[in-house]
């Protein structure tokens, strides 16, 4: 997301936020609209979930989503009264975090309401982080893909990782304990768990690229299948140094098992600060 995307759902958030009992909360049909959501019977399947989730973790459903009744407009003066739901933040980031993910909206929910301080900044840096840890997880689940794929056609575990370590050389033009020395990675632990996103990306997209080959030009083997890694890994290389990107001359990032650490710390802290449950 662009940072003008990001500050004008931020503020769109921050000017749905109410305070009810010193207790800042949102409407769950502001939220609806705010989400993304056009449909109410489609937006209250997602509260179902995050309800479900609010019982799991040994929270009382109705500190946390209390319901309330709204006065709406209708044509020619009428009003009407509909249900709604009174949420806290907690119960906001439930239902970012089971809502539609493809949505950015969603995205940018699910950051937002784990974090206490509300500065949009923050808001955007762990939008970043939150990207990053997507992107490592595409990333192994794309590999874990492959493997499945080259295991059908003759290629082991041991294969897999020679052709793999093949295409990081081809992409970084570095091999494997070279680019670890490089980044100072931690010899126990993967290359990819401390890439920045774009090089995150970049694997993923040749060893996408790799698996869809091989099954189109049905390739067997590990020979043929290592030149084609190779192939992809070297023209996603060009891609990016066309752009006056240079792979290997890209700084190090933030371990990624450390990021979704914090990230999920603050899940803790989110339901510490919304403690203090609505009067009934």
């Amino acid at each position: 997301m662009k940072s003008e995307e990001i500050q004008d759902l931020f503020y769109k958030f921050e000017a749905a936020a109410s305070e009810l009992e010193g207790i800042e909360c949102w409407s769950a049909r502001e939220l609806q609209i705010l989400l993304g959501y056009s449909k109410w019977e489609n937006f209250e399947k997602v509260i179902i979930k995050a309800k479900d989730a609010c019982k799991n973790v040994g929270e009382l459903i109705e500190y946390h989503f209390p319901d309330i009744r709204k006065t709406i407009q209708m044509p020619k003066g009428a009003e009407k009264e509909i249900d709604d739901i009174l949420l806290t933040r907690y119960a906001c980031y439930l239902i970012a975090q089971n809502g539609d993910s493809r949505k950015q909206e969603i995205s940018f929910a699910q950051n937002y309401f784990a974090v206490q301080t509300r500065r949009a900044e923050l808001v955007e840096q762990r939008l970043l982080e939150y990207e990053r840890i997507k992107a490592r997880e595409k990333l192994s689940q794309t590999e874990k893909q492959l493997s499945g794929i080259l295991y059908d056609r003759g290629v082991d575990s041991q294969g897999f990782a020679v052709i793999r370590s093949k295409g990081d050389q081809a992409l970084f033009r570095l091999n494997t304990q070279m680019l670890k020395k490089k980044m100072r990675v931690p010899e126990s632990r993967p290359v990819a768990d401390f890439l920045p996103t774009i090089s995150i990306k970049a694997k993923d997209l040749a060893a996408e690229m790799t698996g869809l080959n091989v099954q189109n030009k049905n390739l067997k083997g590990q020979l043929k299948i290592e030149e084609e890694h190779i192939d992809n890994n070297t023209a996603v290389r060009n891609m990016l140094t066309n752009r006056g990107i240079i792979p290997e001359n890209l700084p190090p990032a933030e371990d990624v098992k450390k990021l979704q650490r914090k990230l999920d710390g603050d899940e803790k802290k989110v339901l510490k600060q919304t403690k203090k449950p609505f009067k009934k």
